[in-house]
């Protein structure tokens, strides 16, 4: 099947209503206090859903995330808009689906130079395409920009696509965007926990009595898997696979990184009136025999893919408990932020407001796509279209766009019952396939903004 074609099939019955958008209206009103909250969005990068003591993981320890479980609202079926760093980040800055904002991939497409020579020769031609990307987050409402308006500073730190901080709204931030200079994904800002936190600590401390929102998106767990010795060691005994070890071990180094931003907060006697928020920007399995990911993690329309833990920490605000079943999403950070902070959500963002309880319990639905690692056309995010996936209470649909991906047949899991998505149900209940696939449609292209070309 073609691109066009499927497209064309999704587009094919009567178009049905997908997100009720009079829930992001009806947010707490009385959320916005006198004192507008600091908000802390904390993004791990490159972590399997389940690879924390508090999801029930039998060795990786994190007691710091593991305390800041037990003080949130912790939704344990979240997902990811993606599951590409890049798109994903993006959807969490803006609250828009890759296919809204146009942020589908990591990079412009390849002409003949990369081609020959690899991704580290660029052509002017592709570094040209690269500054089109980057202004995509010129283009968007994103959290830095709405924030600003009531008055808040902002800093970025670690993983950024988007080229200068500037470009996202940011008031202070690491990542400069020079290609010359190594600027493709974060640069300077990729040092963050990794060596330090004086950045982030200075920010905090030059804030003073204004309010703050901080983008805290180290490189962790993510490669290169070099964790401290005094860690590797401890986890060297506990997988027969160095690979698995070297990762478990960096997960529990990101834990002591947030840690160390956590317990920053309450020295400096923020916490209380500081909304912090915690999700990952996509999964990761690591291979047992060599460097790298399985391929039904990171970049993959599975749930080791998409699937992560998702945190919302406001003392006094929101009651801390643990939420098995209710099926969120990172478009819902934007939504649930602005409101906290007494901005109306824009109306493209098709995310609720996680301290809605009518919102939470009339939500039994998530979505998310997969896309090429590259660019096929920028300002088409349909060609470079591989997965879309819905899942609907138990039951999670998975379709392919052929064109960009080797896989012709649609997959229908209940991953309540098979977590690990191992028996494809779609040939037993093919009127449920249809009709999640008629969910799939009408989500789509609601939020095309014109981008689809039918």
């Amino acid at each position: 099947m073609q691109r066009r074609e499927f497209l064309r099939n999704l587009a094919g019955a009567s178009v049905l209503t997908m997100f009720s958008r009079h829930a992001l209206a009806q947010g707490n009103s009385n959320t916005a206090q006198d004192k507008p909250p600091n908000i802390v969005l904390i993004v791990s990068d490159d972590q399997d859903w389940g690879d924390y003591s508090f999801m029930g993981h039998p060795s990786i320890q994190t007691p710091n995330l593991d305390r800041l479980a037990e003080q949130s609202l912790l939704f344990t079926r979240g997902w990811v808009t993606a599951p590409l760093c890049c798109p994903s980040l993006g959807s969490m800055v803006t609250g828009l689906h890759p296919h809204q904002n146009k942020i589908t991939s990591n990079d412009p497409p390849f002409d003949d130079v990369g081609q020959q020579h690899g991704p580290t020769t660029w052509s002017e031609e592709r570094i040209a395409l690269r500054r089109r990307m980057e202004r995509l987050y010129t283009e968007s409402p994103t959290l830095p920009r709405l924030l600003a308006e009531k008055g808040y500073l902002s800093h970025q730190s670690g993983k950024w696509w988007g080229g200068h901080y500037s470009n996202g709204g940011f008031t202070h931030g690491m990542t400069h965007g020079d290609f010359e200079r190594g600027g493709r994904h974060g640069d300077v800002g990729l040092s963050i926990g990794r060596e330090g936190m004086e950045p982030v600590f200075d920010f905090i401390e030059d804030a003073g009595e204004s309010p703050f929102f901080l983008w805290f998106a180290p490189f962790l767990p993510h490669t290169p898997h070099n964790p401290p010795e005094r860690l590797m060691e401890k986890y060297a005994d506990k997988h027969e696979s160095m690979f698995v070890a070297r990762y478990w071990a960096m997960c529990e180094w990101w834990d002591e990184v947030c840690g160390e931003l956590l317990d920053h907060l309450e020295e400096k006697g923020l916490a209380d009136n500081t909304m912090v928020l915690y999700i990952c920007d996509n999964g990761w399995t690591q291979l047992e025999d060599e460097p790298g990911f399985h391929p039904r993690s990171k970049r993959a329309p599975y749930d080791s893919g998409v699937r992560t833990p998702l945190m919302v920490r406001w003392p006094g605000k929101v009651t801390p408990r643990r939420d098995e079943r209710t099926l969120v999403n990172a478009v819902d950070l934007a939504p649930t932020i602005l409101q906290a902070c007494g901005i109306t959500p824009t109306n493209d963002m098709q995310g609720i407001n996680l301290l809605d309880q009518e919102a939470l319990a009339s939500r039994n639905t998530n979505f998310a796509a997969a896309y090429t690692h590259d660019h096929v056309d920028i300002e088409r995010p349909e060609s470079s279209l591989q997965y879309l996936c819905v899942q609907e209470g138990e039951w999670k649909l998975i379709l392919p766009n052929t064109e960009n991906t080797d896989t012709d047949y649609s997959q229908l899991f209940n991953v309540f019952d098979d977590p690990l998505e191992q028996n494809n149900l779609a040939e037993n209940f093919p009127d449920r396939v249809n009709h999640l696939r008629s969910l799939l449609r009408d989500w789509w292209f609601e939020g095309e903004s014109a981008c689809i070309s039918t």
